[in-house]
């Protein structure tokens, strides 16, 4: 597997990715690796499996629903 090396990291881009490495139970390099992967080769979500993501996650969400009026008058009120 290659190997690379990456110089003249600023201290603070380097604290944010430790700091998430942390937070992700990751070792620096293996963060690193993670988020050039997340953003050089995004994984392609088929349209079923995006739906029942969405659907997933609409039921945890504990909102009311607006009604169309309520944003209308929304609206309205910015106009004043």
């Amino acid at each position: 597997m290659p190997a690379l090396t990456v110089k003249n990291i600023p201290a603070e881009l380097y604290d944010h990715l430790k700091a998430s490495a942390q937070a992700n139970h990751r070792s620096v390099n293996s963060e690193l690796i993670h988020r050039l992967e997340a953003s050089l080769m995004p994984r392609r979500l088929e349209p079923q499996q995006a739906l029942s993501t969405a659907q997933a996650l609409r039921k945890r969400v504990k909102a009311k629903r607006i009604a169309i009026r309520d944003i209308d008058a929304a609206k309205r009120e910015g106009r004043k």
